[in-house]
């Protein structure tokens, strides 16, 4: 007998699971396995079989199950049968645009776009993909669009096809602004606070320059207007003093002059839709003549005697006074420093509600009184709403201090009870959304924004008035008196912040007042478009206006401004020492955001407002280092006691 033959040597079955067409091909060495097509092959025992993922177009290898695992070559050694299934995920583009008047160049990490060369790539799902923006010469990145939005870095995760745009646009032009912020405080006037400027200037050998504040602080010779005499305006009737009779009977031969307020604290006057009316002309509040400004101190009279229990100041001598640069050291510091205006009005000749109507959507659809319920918030367009439509960051910064809401309250519709958007039907819009309500926060987040570089494209800071900061004349509880430096503090630590961050050199802070409070100005409101052709539809019987044939006519419309107001624009690009003399109201502001952001108009009033250009020097930077303030005074004597001229 012969040797017998050797058994055949045993084998084993190799199986990958077959790829989606297209998506890839796996090889084993020794060959056997090419997949798809072959992907079940028989291997000797102890056979040590590599196999090789190859992805293809626009997929990338995830990685192996079964019988091998990782992302690398799979080896295995064939000692029974194996499964081996390979994961091949699609690749997902990524599209950069470049727009605006300016150029510049976008760079990824990982590599793959480098913009405007090379503008598409694919990345593998979930990669996050670091887009680097770098301005050209003479260009200024001014923010991006699509996935990404604002002006910090952009980082896209990867989960689908994506696109970013990226903007640029010409140094030294509007683009230079990333980040436009806007504080506004309640009821003062510009006389009132900013009257004593000039004299200031003269204390601190700051060079003289025309600004029309009260002119018994102007020069004898010089820059006009020249210095005349105190202003002044008929008082209450001193033979019938209060309460002998409710009206304030007025009597010129009683003048109340300008003059300086020794306290930092007064009690309130209204600036409701009548006692601006009263203001302009108290023999023709309609306003069918040009405004003789005589009424300030009556209607102040007449709102002390009218209240439960009366104010003090029955005689309205409050509406005349006026602080100067040591009281408010900090504000007139600043508005030397930046840039300022003697022709910046409210919009409207009303009250805090209805200004701040204008200041967020440039109309008040025709009220002229708060609303009350059952009307429904307005349905106009906010310009939130125009920022949000247009992928424009904004937040609405609201402090919390003496509100409940605190904890598990501190929520959107607990903030929007603190925020003017109350006002309009977009604000139940933002709070019920998840998403729209991250734009309503705690002032602290203001804060932070500054920290970490995340402030929004623009910024709405609502006035502090729960916890009295809000500068607002003494309208609550008497024996917690709301002292004019304590806001005005407060007020600086916002502006200081922003000017020690990082988004300084970038931004703007707009800051001034929502109304003037009913306190004197010797400058006459001014024609304006009306908003949107409404005339007053809430007026109610004993109204100014209310008169047969009235609506419409003289001030008996949306056609002027309200009372002048103080303004500091507060910004790098700030000119320095800057007075415009252009008339505005504040709805200008609207129209720089606009501008800026190219949005539309929201109504005819904001479209006709002169731009804020002539405010800023883009090219030369005038406050690139900011400059370091002086420390709001707060020792100021505080007394509600009916104040003397």
């Amino acid at each position: 007998m012969g040797t017998p033959p050797p058994p055949p040597p045993t084998t084993y079955a190799l199986t990958v699971t077959a790829p989606a067409a297209g998506s890839g091909t796996i090889t084993s060495s020794p060959a056997g396995i090419n997949c798809p097509g072959t992907c079940t092959a028989n291997f000797s025992a102890n056979t040590k079989v590599t196999l090789t993922a190859t992805a293809g177009t626009n997929y990338s290898f995830a990685g192996w199950s079964g019988s091998c695992s990782g992302t690398g070559p799979c080896s295995l050694t064939i000692t029974a049968a194996a499964s081996v299934t390979p994961t091949f995920n699609p690749d997902y583009g990524l599209i950069v645009t470049l727009s605006g008047t300016g150029s510049g160049t976008v760079t990824s990490t990982p590599a793959g776009i480098n913009c405007p060369t090379t503008c598409t790539a694919s990345f593998p799902q979930n990669t996050q993909v670091a887009l680097s923006e770098t301005p050209a010469a003479g260009t200024t990145f001014s923010g991006w669009g699509g996935a990404c939005s604002g002006t910090a870095a952009c980082t896209v995760t990867i989960a689908g096809a994506s696109s970013v745009t990226a903007s640029f646009g010409p140094s030294g032009s509007l683009q230079s602004l990333n980040h436009i912020i806007i504080f506004a405080q309640e009821n003062r006037s510009f006389d009132h606070y900013f009257g004593a400027m000039r004299q200031y200037w003269a204390n601190n050998s700051i060079p003289d320059q025309s600004f029309d504040g009260l002119p018994q602080f102007n020069p004898v010779s010089g820059i006009a207007p020249l210095q005349g005499a105190i202003p002044s305006v008929p008082g209450c009737d001193p033979a019938q003093p209060y309460p002998a009779y409710t009206a304030c009977s007025p009597d010129t031969s009683v003048q109340v002059p300008s003059f300086h307020f020794t306290s930092t604290c007064q009690e309130e006057q209204s600036p409701f839709w009548n006692e601006d009316h009263v203001d302009w002309d108290y023999n023709d509040p309609t306003g069918q003549s040009a405004a003789a400004l005589n009424g300030f101190v009556i209607a102040a009279a007449d709102d002390a005697r009218q209240q439960s229990p009366a104010l003090m100041d029955t005689d309205g001598i409050r509406a005349m006074g006026y602080f100067d640069g040591n009281d408010l050291n900090y504000y007139y510091f600043m508005a030397s420093s930046f840039a300022t205006s003697d022709r910046w009005f409210s919009p409207v000749m009303d009250r805090t509600q209805i200004n701040r109507m204008y200041l967020l959507a440039a109309t008040s659809a025709g009220h002229v009184h708060p609303l009350v319920s059952p009307e429904a918030p307005l349905s106009n367009t906010t310009i939130f709403q125009a920022l949000q439509n247009a992928g424009i960051t904004w937040k609405i910064y609201v402090d919390t201090d003496a509100t409940n809401c605190t904890g598990s309250n501190l929520t959107a519709s607990c903030l929007l009870q603190y925020s003017y958007l109350n006002e309009f039907a977009y604000g139940q819009t933002v709070a019920n959304s998840p998403t729209l309500s991250q734009n309503l926060v705690p002032l602290t987040q203001y804060f932070t924004d500054l920290q970490n570089g995340t402030l929004p494209q623009f910024a709405y800071i609502e006035p502090p008035s729960p916890v009295g900061l809000d500068e607002h004349p003494n309208d609550v509880d008497s024996s917690t008196p709301i002292n004019v430096q304590a806001g005005a503090h407060f007020a600086s630590g916002i502006i200081n912040a922003l000017m020690t961050s990082s988004s300084w050199k970038d931004s703007a802070l707009i800051f001034t007042y929502d109304e003037a409070g009913g306190f004197y100005d010797h400058v006459s409101p001014q024609p304006m478009p009306s908003p949107d052709g409404i005339k007053p539809i809430d007026l109610v019987a004993g109204d100014i206006c209310d008169g047969p044939g009235q609506i419409g006519t003289g001030t008996c419309d949306f056609t002027y401004t309200g009372y002048r107001l103080p303004l500091i624009v507060v910004s790098p690009f700030a000119k320095k020492n800057f007075v415009s003399h252009q008339v505005r109201d504040y709805t200008a502001v609207l129209k720089l955001v606009e501008t800026r952001f190219g949005l539309p108009s929201l109504t005819n009033r904001d479209a006709g407002q002169i731009d804020m250009s002539e405010f800023f020097d883009f090219v030369n930077v005038p406050w690139a280092t900011p400059p370091t303030p002086p420390a709001q005074n707060t020792g100021g004597q505080c007394t509600l006691a009916p104040p003397t001229p």
